[in-house]
């Protein structure tokens, strides 16, 4: 069994990073470790959340299985909070790394043309570091502008999209992927490019007019489990663009309209059946 480590926060309710990814990794039977980089009451969109920070704990707990001789197949990185996290994370990944190890990072920091309200662009460089050392990184179009210092632009062609994965290879990732790219009317998805190879590969699904916090780690956490789960790069695209647009689909028909994240749960049986076709 495929072992893999997932840094990032958890929020107790919402739907999202950790309470997301350790139960859709596992679900398609990949033995789940992770780092908690902080406690929240909830998703930051809910008022008064409390939150406890824990980067305080990372290098105790990641010394003890060093000294354990715990190892893994994969590095999965989500939300980070602060530039220190970022560089105790990437000696994290120093630490844990071999030959065989994917990383794999999702440098959560912005959507729609803005950074979230607790970064900036300062931040954004630090996050490019990660990148750096990443073998797959699949920010939004909003974050790989950021990263690369390529202006952002709300209406894009395919060769902008191109020129935000050059630019993202460029930084140093292996295989950049965007996401949340539209190249048709109507169709939505991700586009990516394998530096090695020199090759783009892309998946388009319908979009569905409706948009949900947590989505994102949604669709990095079948994303990321799809390539460690060795998919090549067009089905683990396909994988994760159609689970996370069936939640959403899922979650239309629920009267109480749960705003606050997907009914992915309820989906999880679906991406079983996928995985193994």
């Amino acid at each position: 069994m495929k072992r893999i480590l997932t840094i990032q926060d958890i929020s107790c309710f919402g739907k999202c990073s950790l309470t997301v990814a350790l139960p859709i990794l596992s679900s398609m039977g990949i033995e789940t470790a992770i780092l908690p980089t902080a406690v929240l009451s909830t998703h930051t969109l809910f008022k008064g959340f409390t939150c406890k920070d824990l980067s305080d704990q990372l290098k105790p707990i990641t010394d003890h299985w060093k000294n354990e001789g715990i190892t893994f197949d994969a590095i999965y990185t989500g939300y980070l909070g602060t530039e220190e996290e970022i560089d105790t994370v990437i000696n994290i990944i120093d630490m844990f790394r071999d030959k065989d190890t994917l990383v794999f990072v999702d440098p959560a920091m912005g959507d729609n043309g803005k950074l979230y309200a607790a970064f900036n662009e300062h931040y954004a460089k630090k996050n490019a570091d990660l990148c750096a050392i990443a073998d797959i990184a699949d920010p939004n179009i909003t974050e790989a502008a950021y990263l690369t210092g390529l202006p952002y632009k709300e209406e894009y062609t395919e060769d902008y999209v191109k020129e935000l994965l050059f630019a993202l290879a460029d930084i140093g990732t292996k295989t950049p992927i965007l996401t949340g790219v539209s190249l048709a009317e109507g169709k939505t998805g991700a586009m990516g490019y394998d530096a090695g190879k020199n090759e783009f590969f892309i998946y388009q699904n319908d979009r569905i007019p409706k948009s949900y916090h947590g989505t994102g780690d949604i669709f990095s956490s079948v994303l990321a489990g799809a390539f460690v789960l060795g998919k090549d790069r067009t089905s683990a695209l396909k994988l994760a663009a159609d689970y996370t647009a069936n939640t959403i689909a899922e979650t239309l028909k629920d009267p109480k309209d749960p705003w606050y994240g997907v009914n992915f749960e309820a989906t999880i049986p679906q991406l079983v059946e996928a995985i193994k076709k």
